[in-house]
């Protein structure tokens, strides 16, 4: 964020004339005040045009990660998509999960009027099925958090890209990160902080990759 400021020049020129006798005529000094007039015509154009002078941009700037992330429509799309996701899974465990335990209760039920062999083969379809459950729930879990990490990393990519380009357009030298309560930056001028100008181009860049991806 640039930051700007207006120096305006001011130059005051003044001229007294004094000790005439009061029985002397008065002298004419209509060249001298036309001169001093103009000199002052002059110095008010000087200072009325006196270029602005701009501050230059901070080279070290910061975002705040938290509201990045929350204010970033395509991490709340993904986020929106993983819980989706994992909502599913879990449903599907659950279901699979209640259907094993009324399996379980049937078994103890009527287990007692089964031949030993019947037993035998009961319990180790129960048991293989069991382990199956926990491989599905233990398989399901990994490629959860695979899917996590993965969009995260395109998100990181982006996300760094953006700060990238706009580091080189506006001459920053250095982004930081600043997460409340988990950073080394204790504090930060807000006139530092790009978080709002980060967000807003994120998301542009966002809505126009889904408009493309449309047609």
């Amino acid at each position: 964020m640039s930051i700007s400021k207006k120096l305006v020049l001011l130059a005051v020129l003044s001229a007294s004339f004094a000790a005439c006798k009061n029985d002397q005529a008065p002298k004419t000094t209509t060249p001298a005040t036309s001169q001093t007039a103009a000199g002052s015509d002059s110095t008010a154009t000087e200072a009325e045009t006196a270029p602005e002078t701009v501050a230059p941009a901070p080279e070290i700037v910061y975002v705040n990660s938290d509201s990045l992330l929350n204010q970033y429509q395509y991490f709340k799309d993904v986020k929106a998509r993983l819980e989706a996701k994992g909502k599913r899974m879990e449903n599907d465990l659950r279901g699979k999960a209640t259907s094993f335990q009324k399996e379980v209760e049937q078994y103890r039920q009527t287990g007692a009027n089964m031949t030993q062999e019947q037993r035998a083969a009961t319990e180790q379809r129960l048991a293989q099925k069991e382990q199956q459950l926990a491989a599905q729930q233990q398989t399901s879990g990994n490629q959860l958090a695979k899917d996590e990490n993965d969009e995260m990393k395109k998100i990181y990519e982006k996300v760094e890209a953006h700060l990238k380009k706009i580091s080189q357009e506006k001459g920053y030298k250095m982004v930081l990160t600043y997460t409340r309560g988990n950073s080394a930056i204790l504090y930060g001028d807000s006139s530092l902080d790009i978080t709002k100008a980060a967000v807003k181009g994120l998301n542009e860049e966002y809505k126009a990759s889904k408009a493309s991806s449309k047609k």
